[in-house]
């Protein structure tokens, strides 16, 4: 799970902490300090939270608290991987096609709200797309690993498995805490949500617990809290899918209390034949969806952001523009195929 070929979302962050003006040395009148911590052990990316506290001992609670939550988060929402202490997503595969499965309710809250996201966006982000997925995932560790013989997977296996896709499939009893698939070859695939959901619900638990102020960034979604300890907003970039480019920022943007989430082409690939093959996948086509470079969205809750962006990503721009304009509260960045940018009307 490992992103081996992307642009490090440490590029974004650099991008983000290079845009912020003001640091402990040189705003002697603010109150209070900031702080930070970096973790490599969540989501299989580099992560990073800033808060301002008016002590280290308080910072340091925050900090370990945001921590401990992204673990738990990270551990209930892996795919690859089970463990002894909660029932993760992976475990879950395993077991829901046989009886139904207790889960934790952040597992069923996150399953919950992607049953939510697959309406709004007619089917657009789909987690029951796990079949297909896994050959896509598979392709693409093989080709990494080994280039000279990296290949596509077999239409006939995509065919096969997009019969197994059916989120009606996919049998939540909220009630009693248990998940039930009715069909055996239905497997979840979270990448399309996860992060930006967990940011969230990890960004929430900050703010009841006293934080007023901080920025988390898990593997470049970000979600800012309130303002930075001098007042002013958090500002961070849309970063340039043209990865040669000497502009490594298309747009930069302030965010107050708002999740900004991008999904892009460049950011997870592998290459077939000299042609670049990425991770989001269309589900009508069972290919990389090749409409766009990337797609940035920016909106208050860090989950509907990341549910979008998958979604937008997916859909030309004019139909994406369409389904933008059905929600309150939703800007988007659209980056074509040929490098030009359009921006929603609130941006």
């Amino acid at each position: 799970m490992i992103n081996r070929q992307a642009r490090p979302s440490a590029a974004l962050l650099a991008l983000l902490l290079a845009l912020t003006p003001c640091l402990l040395s040189s705003c002697a009148s603010a109150a209070p300090s900031r702080y930070e911590a970096s973790f490599f052990d969540v989501f299989d990316t580099y992560s990073r939270v800033i808060v301002y506290a008016t002590s280290k001992e308080q910072a340091d609670a925050w900090l370990g608290l945001a921590h401990e939550q992204l673990v738990l988060y990270h551990k209930l929402y892996d795919i690859y991987h089970e463990y002894a202490d909660v029932v993760s997503l992976c475990e879950l595969n395993r077991l829901a096609p046989l009886s139904p499965v207790s889960v934790d309710k952040r597992t069923m809250d996150l399953l919950l709200f992607s049953k939510e996201m697959h309406h709004l966006t007619g089917g657009r982000t789909n987690i029951a797309m796990g079949s297909v997925l896994s050959l896509w995932h598979d392709a693409r560790e093989f080709g990494l690993d080994h280039p000279e013989n990296a290949a596509l997977p077999y239409s006939v296996a995509l065919r096969d498995a997009a019969l197994h896709m059916d989120m009606n499939d996919l049998v939540l009893d909220a009630q009693n805490g248990t998940v039930f698939f009715s069909d055996p070859g239905l497997r979840l695939d979270v990448g399309a949500v996860a992060k930006g959901y967990a940011t969230e619900r990890v960004a929430r638990t900050l703010i009841e617990n006293g934080v007023t102020s901080a920025l988390l960034s898990i593997g470049g979604n970000v979600r800012s809290i309130g303002l930075r300890g001098d007042g002013s907003a958090y500002r961070t970039a849309i970063q340039n899918p043209d990865l040669a480019s000497q502009q490594q920022a298309l747009l930069v943007l302030e965010l107050r209390d708002q999740s900004l989430v991008t999904s892009g082409s460049y950011q997870r690939f592998y290459t077939v034949d000299g042609k670049p093959y990425h991770h989001i996948i269309d589900p009508d086509t069972l290919m990389p969806a090749d409409y766009l470079l990337s797609v940035s969205v920016v909106t208050e809750d860090g989950g509907l952001a990341d549910a979008l962006s998958t979604a937008l990503f997916t859909l030309p721009v004019q139909k994406g523009q369409a389904l933008l304009q059905t929600l309150a509260g939703v800007e988007a960045v659209w980056v074509l195929p040929d490098g030009s940018v359009v921006k929603s009307g609130g941006l």
